[in-house]
């Protein structure tokens, strides 16, 4: 009988292979393709996606990529326009651009200079740590709110289930 090699069975032969591909080639646009920003994934392999040009359209992901890459809301892509059809709301997915290959090509002038780069779902929400700074000034700045709540409670105009459970009794 053979030796046990160690390293636990086949699982560790199908895991995933770690290669260095920090610098690989960046792809650029060519005619009947477009840049866009993921606004959010629909599911089935499919997801809705900004292009650059200003139209909202429904992406494939194509089976190459399908579990092998994984796309996410805020990801820049590039997509291929179907030139075949009528209508212009469709578009196959073929290539996603890491973080440092997006800023590479905003600074190439390849995207526009207004696009905000992973910053969350079409680059609307801001960091979590500004979000939580606007939360903080709203509760220690606006006590305004708090103030109306009180005076109501105050002249007894608060509506809540404590007024209505005794109006039932």
């Amino acid at each position: 009988m053979p030796k046990n090699k160690g390293k636990g069975g086949k699982n560790i032969k199908r895991g995933k292979k770690e290669a260095d591909d920090d610098k690989r080639e960046i792809i650029f646009k060519e005619d009947g393709q477009e840049y866009a920003l993921v606004l959010r994934m629909c599911g089935n392999g499919r997801c809705e996606a900004k292009c650059i040009d200003g139209i909202t359209r429904m992406c494939h992901i194509r089976g190459k990529m399908h579990k092998k890459v994984w796309i996410s809301a805020g990801d820049i892509i590039l997509v291929g326009l179907r030139m075949d059809m009528d209508n212009d709301s469709k578009a196959d997915v073929i290539h996603k651009y890491t973080p440092d290959e997006a800023r590479f090509l905003k600074s190439c002038d390849e995207l526009p200079r207004d696009l905000r780069l992973n910053e969350g779902v079409a680059g609307v929400l801001e960091s979590r740590a500004s979000i939580f700074q606007q939360i903080r000034a709203r509760i220690f700045n606006d006590n305004s709110i708090l103030e109306d709540a009180a005076t109501k409670y105050r002249n007894g105009k608060s509506t809540g289930n404590a007024t209505t459970r005794d109006s039932n009794s």
